[in-house]
C-alpha cells in the first residue's frame, strides 16, 4: 500500500492537498499519480531486466484511460489488449501495432477480421479461433495461450489458468495445436498462460513457467519450431492492507527466469502487470454527505457507491480508507463507509476505524486504479466521474465526469411511442 505524504494534518497526492483536488474538481474523483506509474513500470521491468531480456505488456483492462495509456507509451511498454476496443484506445495512444498483443477468449470473426487489419499480434485461445484466423487472414504473427492447469488469484472470479475455467487450450492438445498452425502457414513465435489475478508469490508464477518450458521443450522435439518467447502473463498483486508486505519483485524475476534460461528456446520473457503498474497510482476521492447511528452500526454515507468502485461488494475486495482532511487524527471509531446506490451491497469499506467523521469530510479510497473506473457503471442512473492525473503540483482533467445527456446519448424512443 502506498504511503502517502502528511502536511498540516492534509493527505498529499503528489504535491497538492486532497482537499484542494476535490474542491477545484469535485466528487466522487479519481485522482492518479502519473509519478508513480512510471515508477511502477520502471520497477517491475528493472527486476527482470537483470537476467534476460523482458517485454512488459500492460494489461490494459486494469485501466485503459487514454493518458494513463500514453504514459506508457512513452515508457517503452507493450500492451496485453482483450478486445478491439482496448487495441484501438491502444493505438489512438500512440502504441505501434507491433507492441500489442490481443489476447482474447471467444473472439467472433469481426473481431478477428479487425485485428488482422490493425496488424496486431494475436494469441490464439482455441482451435476454432485458429481456423477461422487462418481463412480470414494474411497470416500475422501468433501465440497460443495454453491452460496449464496452474490457477491463482485472490478471488475464485479471478482464477484463470485452473482446468476447469474457459481460457486457453488443454495442455495437452496444445502441441497439436501448434502443429495444426504450421500446417496453417503460420510460425507462431511464443507460449503463453495467465494463472490469474492478485497473485501476492512467487510459486504459482514457478510452477506455471516450468509447465511452459516443459511445452516448449515438447514442441521443438516433436515439431522442430524454436519459440522466442516465453510469457508467463500477469497477476502480479498488490498489498492493499496495510500491514501486508510487497511481492519481492526482484526474487520473483529471479527465481522464474531461472527455469528459463538455458532450458528452452526462449530468449525472451514477457510478463503482463496491469495491477501492479496502475492499483497503488490512484485514490478515489468521495465527500461524507451523511452520517448515520443504527442501533447496530455506524455509516458514514459518502457520494461514491458502488457504481463508482465495485471490487468491494463483487469480490469481497479490501480498499484502506482514510479522512484525507484529518489525516493525522487518530482513527478511534468504527464505520462502515457506504454509498448512495439503492442496494444494501453498496459499500466500500466495513468495520473501518476512522477518526471521527462530520458531514463535508473527505474520505480517500486506496488503490483503485486497477478495476476502479474501468468497472464504473451508470447504475440508478448516476455518471461516473471524472478523472485527473496529478503530476508534482499539477493536475489535469483526463476525463470529464458523465452528464446526464452523456448517459442518455445513444438511446432512442420510438415514434409511435410520441403519440
Amino acid at each position: 500500500m502506498r504511503q502517502f505524504k502528511n502536511s498540516d494534518g492534509q493527505m498529499m497526492i503528489g504535491d497538492l492537498r486532497a482537499t484542494e483536488l476535490a474542491e477545484r474538481f469535485g466528487t466522487p474523483l479519481y485522482v492518479t499519480d502519473e509519478n508513480a506509474v512510471r515508477e511502477n513500470y520502471r520497477r517491475i521491468k528493472g527486476a527482470f531486466k537483470p537476467y534476460m531480456p523482458v517485454r512488459v505488456h500492460y494489461a490494459c483492462k486494469a485501466n485503459a484511460a487514454l493518458a494513463i495509456l500514453r504514459v506508457l507509451q512513452q515508457e517503452g511498454s507493450f500492451i496485453d489488449a482483450v478486445s478491439i476496443g482496448e487495441v484501438d484506445s491502444c493505438l489512438r495512444a500512440g502504441f505501434p501495432p507491433e507492441r500489442i498483443l490481443f489476447t482474447g477468449v471467444n473472439v467472433s470473426n469481426r473481431e478477428l477480421e479487425a485485428l488482422v487489419n490493425r496488424k496486431v499480434m494475436i494469441n490464439i485461445d482455441s482451435f476454432s479461433e485458429l481456423r477461422r484466423l487462418a481463412e480470414i487472414s494474411d497470416r500475422p504473427k501468433i501465440s497460443f495461450r495454453v491452460n496449464p492447469g496452474v490457477g491463482a488469484g485472490h478471488h475464485a472470479h479471478v482464477v484463470t489458468g485452473a482446468k476447469s475455467t474457459k481460457f486457453g487450450i488443454p495442455k495437452d492438445e496444445i502441441v497439436r495445436a501448434y502443429d495444426e498452425a504450421l500446417e496453417h502457414g503460420f510460425i507462431p513465435f511464443g507460449l503463453h498462460a495467465h494463472i490469474g489475478a492478485g497473485v501476492q508469490e512467487a510459486a504459482p508464477f514457478v510452477e506455471v513457467t516450468e509447465v511452459l518450458v516443459n511445452i516448449m521443450n515438447q514442441i521443438e522435439d516433436d515439431l522442430g519450431l524454436k519459440l522466442d518467447v516465453l510469457d508467463i502473463g500477469g497477476g502480479v498483486g498488490i498489498p492493499y492492507h496495510p500491514d501486508d508486505k510487497a511481492m519481492d519483485l526482484d526474487s520473483f524475476a529471479s527465481e522464474v527466469t531461472s527455469r528459463i534460461k538455458g532450458k528452452c528456446t526462449a530468449r525472451t520473457i514477457a510478463v503482463e502487470p496491469g495491477r501492479y503498474i496502475i492499483a497503488d497510482t490512484t485514490v478515489l476521492l468521495t465527500s461524507v454527505v451523511d452520517v448515520k447511528q443504527t442501533p447496530d452500526k455506524r455509516f458514514c454515507g459518502v457520494d461514491a457507491g458502488f457504481n463508482t468502485l465495485i471490487r468491494p461488494a463483487f469480490y469481497g475486495s479490501f480498499h484502506h480508507v482514510a479522512v484525507a482532511n484529518k489525516f493525522e487524527r487518530t482513527a478511534d471509531t468504527l464505520y462502515d463507509v457506504v454509498g448512495p446506490i439503492c442496494e444494501t451491497g453498496d459499500f466500500l469499506a466495513k468495520d473501518r476505524l476512522l477518526p471521527k467523521v462530520d458531514e463535508g469530510d473527505l474520505i480517500a479510497v486506496y488503490d483503485t486504479g486497477a478495476y476502479g473506473f474501468t468497472m464504473a457503471s451508470n447504475y440508478n442512473m448516476r455518471g461516473r466521474p471524472r478523472e485527473v492525473l496529478v503530476k508534482d503540483t499539477s493536475a489535469s482533467v483526463i476525463r470529464e465526469a458523465e452528464s446526464l445527456d452523456d448517459m442518455l446519448r445513444l438511446e432512442r424512443i420510438p415514434t409511435r411511442l410520441m403519440i
